[in-house]
């Protein structure tokens, strides 16, 4: 492990392969780095650079075609497709009003439907692919397959770092619902100037239990908050990748961890052209689980037990721009 102020980097590796004190270690810092930031760089993970090369190279080829190309496969906020400029506005989710954030996203979710027909209506519907990129859901195929396993992986180690069993939020990953948004951050000649207060993304937090980014550096980049700094730079390291828990872990948890308050900048002054591109992955549970606060002494909080998805929805509702 390599210790960064406040967000460290943490090697799977001997996570998975190392003896019980380097465990032990290793739950530690990451309890201690979720009650401060909630936020964690994780390197050791084994998905390939390659292939998220690749994912960014087929949705750049879609994301650069003409508006009346893309605008067939528009997709609401919590929907399959694309998602536009001004269809989103994070920062209305925390109350901070802010103009539509300043990207586009592609974006997927569930792949396999559910037995119960209420829960498919709302939480199922099949991928839309843009079939000018063939090759697009192949390489996001993979690649979340992979987010899958590594979420799970997560989870367990989470589940350790609250002295709890290992499995205490995995078993809840059965049937899992999550999001995949590929996010692209263009410069000033596709967006134009931005307004004050404008952001790629606004302040928020996430919604749900853990968040995987596979983000590129950039001066109009990402910003986490933490009690003692305010605003800063993530730290960033190519190989590895920034989670994050979101705002339904830190309620299971009795708000012994916090759900990791962060934005995007916009593109700067001094590098008005600069591009970016993120590939997002939410991580849910099981449609239905009943989220119930860890009990004191773990637990600070204890709140009123909710229906994971419920609770879910509400939050999507609240950054979408009518």
């Amino acid at each position: 492990m390599t210790e960064q102020p406040r967000i460290p980097t943490i090697d799977l590796r001997p996570w998975v392969d190392g003896d019980t004190d380097t465990r032990a270690a290793i739950a530690r810092t990451v309890d201690e780095a979720l009650q401060t930031a909630g936020f964690l760089l994780v390197t050791g993970h084994g998905v390939d650079p390659e292939l998220r090369a690749a994912i960014r190279e087929a949705a750049r080829n879609f994301f650069r075609m003409p508006v009346d190309v893309k605008e067939p496969y528009t997709a609401k906020v919590g929907g399959r497709g694309w998602l536009g400029p001004g269809a989103e506005a994070n920062g209305y989710s925390e109350g901070t009003e802010t103009p539509p954030d300043l990207k586009e996203s592609l974006t997927f979710a569930t792949h396999e439907p559910f037995e119960d027909p209420e829960i498919n209506a709302e939480w199922y519907a099949p991928n839309v692919w843009p079939d000018e990129v063939p090759e697009l859901q192949t390489l996001c195929e993979e690649y979340l397959a992979r987010m899958a396993d590594l979420e799970k992986q997560l989870l367990d180690l989470l589940g350790v770092a609250l002295g709890l069993e290992h499995d205490f939020f995995s078993r809840h990953m059965d049937h899992p619902t999550y999001g995949f948004n590929i996010n692209w951050y263009p410069g000033t000649e596709v967006i134009g100037e931005p307004q004050p207060g404008q952001f790629r993304i606004g302040p928020h937090t996430d919604f749900g239990t853990v968040t995987i980014l596979d983000r590129q550096a950039g001066k109009g980049g990402l910003q986490v908050w933490t009690d003692e700094g305010g605003w800063e730079d993530a730290p960033f390291d190519p190989d590895a990748f920034t989670i994050n828990i979101g705002d339904l872990m830190a309620r299971w948890t009795g708000d012994r961890w916090r759900s990791g308050r962060h934005r995007v900048l916009p593109p700067p002054a001094d590098a008005p052209a600069e591009e970016l591109m993120s590939l997002v992955y939410f991580g849910e549970c099981t449609p239905g689980t009943l989220v119930e606060s860890v009990p004191a002494p773990v637990g600070r909080v204890a709140y009123e037990p909710v229906d994971s998805h419920a609770y879910l929805r509400e939050k999507l509702d609240s950054i979408t721009v009518d």
